[in-house]
């Protein structure tokens, strides 16, 4: 398994600490403001994968062996459930549901929406080269100027450190960030969806 290199992983980090500390009451909205951007469309709600304590995988992490991996608590499968639940009361139907390739992402995804098929441009930065993490935002930066020209909305389950980069903005576990593609590509936060 490849892995970046020491200093990409402080950077990462630092930077996701960074936007943690400075934007956690960003753009917050109401659970009535977020519904009326979903119904308006043309956004991605990008969501960090529910409560899965602890930081980072342990050593030797497998994609496809969930006994690897850190991985949802009961809190965290209660808290992907109740997001569920919040989509299912105003009857929001997301055109797409995508997922991180990670365990806890995809099974956020699937108790909260019943199907998440695995997109690794949403992988965490952890498993992969420098490079590859460069390709995947910009393949996210793509998919978003794309969901942003089309009718309703997407959903994507995904990590901290991918919100950051993307999005230049932390979150906490379960919490949901409404993105749109603004007219020259870059990316712009409209509201945060408190975690459920």
């Amino acid at each position: 398994m490849v892995t970046t290199s020491a200093m990409t992983r402080r950077r990462v980090l630092q930077g996701a600490l960074g936007a943690l500390a400075s934007g956690a009451g960003t753009a917050r909205a109401s659970g009535a403001e977020v519904e009326a951007l979903l119904r308006e469309g043309r956004v991605v709600i990008a969501f960090r994968h529910a409560l899965a304590p602890g930081t980072f995988d342990p050593p030797g992490f497998r994609l496809g062996d969930c006994s690897t991996q850190r991985n949802l608590n009961d809190e965290g499968r209660a808290q992907a459930r109740r997001l569920g639940a919040w989509f299912a009361q105003r009857g929001l139907q997301p055109r797409r549901v995508r997922s991180s390739p990670w365990c806890r992402c995809l099974d956020t995804a699937q108790l909260a929406f019943g199907q998440a098929p695995p997109w690794a441009a949403l992988g965490s930065p952890r498993g992969a080269t420098e490079t590859t993490n460069a390709q995947s935002l910009r393949e996210l930066r793509e998919a978003l100027a794309a969901a942003s020209r089309q009718p309703g909305f997407e959903v994507w389950v995904t990590h901290m450190f991918v919100l950051s980069d993307l999005a230049g903005q932390g979150s906490t576990s379960g919490e949901g960030l409404v993105l749109r593609s603004g007219d020259r590509g870059e990316v712009r936060l409209l509201a945060r969806l408190p975690p459920a």
